[in-house]
């Protein structure tokens, strides 16, 4: 059995949910080790939908290649029975308006298996290599640190770790070796057979996802996808009468159904992956204990119906790694973490009655597209109720409901909302030039106070008492109004920013006579809205040792 020193994070798990815990982590200077029990990157789609919050996320992340890879959703066309006869096109989602604060309106779609490999090759950059084949056997923790036992190829090792992320999945051993709950009910009213394949079929185009058959007796879905080949096709299989464990395991007994259910010639070429599935409604009680973490499926599972699953994993991830990076760097009291399962558990327990209202519906109907709430965005997820938030324009109110969720409204922000985008801005400080974005400068490794002043003299005071701030983990910028001169001003700030257009202010909700303070967290939330130095003085208190 081997022993040495460990990085001081172990990232159990390498799907998407373990990687961008990782890529978040080492953003902000933490070496992390990450190691999955499978010895081949996986196969297959899973679940592909991404939407606008995660695209935001991934934005911060400075991973622009999910939202330049991923596929617009297609409508879904469906058909009279036992017909190839248009019966209607539909949308799998909700239509929202583009807006300057929102730059990504609409999902993109991106299978799980090219999501890795574009989140592994951002891991490299940082010579960070995901170990497969490699699983965790057990382990134990003590107020100083994690001693976990490792085994690949049969062979142990020991690590010393300070901090561990379980993201292995609803089956993962960090779960269950925490003796986290997982209550909740396994669903025998619903199996799904999930499949990547290659076919041609005739009257199948593709640019629609082809909706063939009954949800209520038999069922295919087929979504075309170049991501499995050049006649790549995502394939649903449901029917209360199918056996459909059966089905999964055999490449006959897939391509027999669909034959059977698609009344068209079709020409079958491989098939390139198979799973079932049966929904799982649970949820742990806690993400946490001690120094142990969990995210993702490890913490919750449920129906695919609306696709928050994956994002709302990556964003477990997101919200934790920027706090345990700032815990391990000494700049954090080690209670910051507690925040994560505040601040994540009312989100994840919100989705799941909203994602299993839409599989009863489903169930019921038989339609996959109804009661598609523009909430599926997840652009009003907050925080509003979190511990370390800190909003001087509202007034507290004992005992207010927790409206997690939440409803994107852009004509109010509070802290704890999303924070929005706002392009348009010009430049003027020097030695930078042209326009920019506020999402161009928000990033997963430091906070950035955003001060809205008519000038830069009226900004000047705030950002001079807050001098002692640490640069590296504390960014500042200055947003003057569209009324100011467009020259340069000496200003102690890293940016200087013509808000041109006014989408800054009228996103942010600010007069272009007022001054008004914003502090950005590195998950792209609002921590703090403050009258000057004080307020954000104090919500840092909340956060750093030292402030």
């Amino acid at each position: 059995m081997n022993s040495y020193t460990h990085p001081p994070v172990l990232v159990v798990g390498a799907g998407p949910v373990g990687l961008v815990a990782a890529l978040t982590l080492l953003q902000n200077g933490i070496p992390v080790r990450i190691i999955d029990k499978d010895p081949n990157p996986r196969k297959g789609q899973r679940g592909p939908g991404i939407w606008p919050r995660s695209l935001e996320l991934f934005n911060f992340l400075n991973v622009p290649d999910v939202n330049e890879l991923g596929q617009p959703v297609p409508p879904i066309r469906s058909y009279k029975p036992g017909t190839l006869e248009l019966l209607k096109d539909s949308s799998m989602v909700p239509y929202m308006e583009p807006t300057p604060a929102i730059p990504f309106h609409s999902p993109k779609l991106i299978g799980q298996q090219l999501l890795d490999v574009i989140l592994r090759r951002h891991l490299e950059k940082f010579s960070c290599f995901v170990e497969g084949g490699t699983e965790l056997r057990s382990f134990e923790q003590s107020d100083e640190g994690i001693t976990a036992v490792l085994a690949k190829n049969e062979i142990l090792e020991t690590v010393h770790i300070k901090w561990m992320i379980g993201a292995d999945g609803a089956k993962g051993v960090v779960r269950k070796q925490l003796g986290l709950t997982f209550l909740g009910e396994t669903r025998d009213d619903t199996h799904i057979v999930i499949a990547d394949i290659c076919l041609k079929g005739a009257g199948l185009d593709r640019e629609h996802w082809h909706r063939i058959g009954s949800f209520n007796t038999q069922a295919v879905t087929l979504r075309p996808t170049d991501e499995v080949g050049e006649d790549g096709w995502q394939a649903l299989i449901v029917g209360h009468d199918l056996e459909h464990s059966k089905i999964a395991q055999s490449e006959e007994l897939i391509f027999e159904t669909i034959a059977s259910i698609v009344p068209t010639e079709i020409t079958f070429k491989k098939l390139v992956w198979a799973s079932e599935f049966r929904p799982n409604i649970r949820m742990v009680n806690k993400f946490s204990d001690g120094r142990v973490f969990v995210a993702g499926d490890a913490a919750h599972v449920h129906s695919p119906t609306g696709g928050q699953g994956l994002n709302s994993g990556i964003q477990d991830a997101f919200n934790l790694g920027w706090k345990i990076a700032l815990v391990e760097k000494g700049l954090a009291d080690k209670s910051l973490l507690d925040t994560y399962n505040e601040e994540r558990l009312p989100v994840i327990s919100e989705m799941l009655d909203m994602t299993t209202s839409i599989l009863n519906h489903t169930i019921t109907s038989g339609d996959m597209t109804a009661r598609r709430s523009p909430k599926l965005f997840m652009l009003g997820i907050n925080c509003r109720f979190s511990s370390i938030v800190l909003d001087e324009f509202v007034t507290p109110v004992e005992g207010k409901p927790i409206n997690a969720y939440g409803v994107l409204d852009e004509g109010h922000l509070e802290a704890g909302d999303r924070a929005p985008d706002a392009p348009g801005l010009l430049h003027i400080q020097p030695g930078d030039s042209g326009e920019t974005t506020l999402f161009s400068h928000y990033r997963a490794w430091y906070h950035t106070v955003v001060v809205f002043a008519p000038s830069a003299a009226d900004a000047t005071p705030i950002l001079a008492a807050l001098e002692s701030r640490n640069k590296s983990v504390v960014r500042t910028a200055v947003i003057l109004p569209s009324s100011a001169p467009a020259v340069h001003v000496a200003c102690p700030t890293d940016l200087v920013l013509l808000d041109q257009g006014g989408h800054a202010y009228s996103a942010y909700l600010v007069e272009a006579s007022q001054t008004k303070v914003f502090v950005i967290r590195p998950d792209g939330a609002v921590g703090a809205i403050a009258h000057g130095a004080e307020g954000v003085k104090k919500y840092f208190s909340k956060i750093f040792v030292d402030m």
